[in-house]
């Protein structure tokens, strides 16, 4: 959990303290995929809060639903039932529109696949984001977090032109580049070696804990899982056993 105090409300007499508000708060999230025979009940029930600044991994055979989970998490999947909030904001009152500037604000999200734009520079990937979200200073803020992650010195190359563990730097710089306040990452070492993958591991505990951002993660590799401060264990869309890291 964070480290930061929580306020108190003078309102009340005892001056007793307010705890904030969870990072993420799912109430009985259900979610089906697919149509007609092929539809699947993904997520059932999922009910979890997460705090702010707290690093939770989301563990559990393949299949279970860690990943949609995530994806709902990020406000990149909606739920069929249920509710879910992010830094006390109802994502389900949000249109599509709301909800994509909400998420470019607030939420970082780390793909295993990188996701970058083949045809644009490490530099004009990770300005993108800022870009669209009109920031006047993209550029600069874009290069400031290609140097955070280790690659001032790949500015101008393409996607093809780096390694894996380079593209999934760029991928985490152009996640963190308008500082959110949660950061969410699927398999984030799954298309690496281990040496590289122990590399971006780093970096991501290293952003969180210098940036007080709250870290979701899905991983099958136990000691990544290990280093959080909880993990979640699902199994066939439901939240199996919840056990401390």
């Amino acid at each position: 959990m964070s480290g930061k105090s929580p306020q108190l409300d003078s309102s009340r007499p005892d001056s007793r303290p307010v705890p904030s508000a969870p990072a993420i708060a799912l109430s009985e999230i259900d979610l089906s995929l697919g149509r007609g025979a092929a539809r699947v009940h993904v997520l059932r029930g999922i009910s979890l809060a997460v705090g702010q600044g707290e690093a939770v991994g989301l563990v559990g055979p393949s299949g279970s639903g860690k990943s949609t989970l995530l994806m709902v998490m990020a406000g990149l999947e909606r739920p069929d039932g249920g509710r879910i909030a992010v830094e006390g904001t109802d994502l389900g009152d949000l249109d599509e529109d709301a909800l994509a500037r909400f998420r470019g604000r607030r939420i970082g999200i780390v793909f295993q696949a990188f996701h970058l734009v083949p045809t644009m520079t490490a530099l004009e990937n990770v300005a993108l984001p800022l870009e669209l979200a009109d920031k006047p200073d993209a550029h600069a803020r874009a290069r400031a977090e290609l140097e955070a992650v280790g690659l001032g010195h790949r500015l101008n190359h393409y996607p093809a032109q780096l390694s894996g563990g380079e593209q999934q730097r760029v991928a985490i710089a152009r996640a963190i580049a308008p500082d959110p306040a949660i950061l969410v990452a699927d398999e984030p070492t799954g298309n690496l070696d281990e040496a590289t993958g122990r590399q971006i591991v780093d970096l991501l505990f290293a952003l969180k804990r210098d940036r007080g951002a709250t870290l979701v993660l899905v991983t099958h590799d136990p000691g990544l899982a290990r280093l959080c401060d909880r993990t979640i264990r699902l199994r066939s869309g439901r939240i199996d056993v919840p056990v401390a890291a």
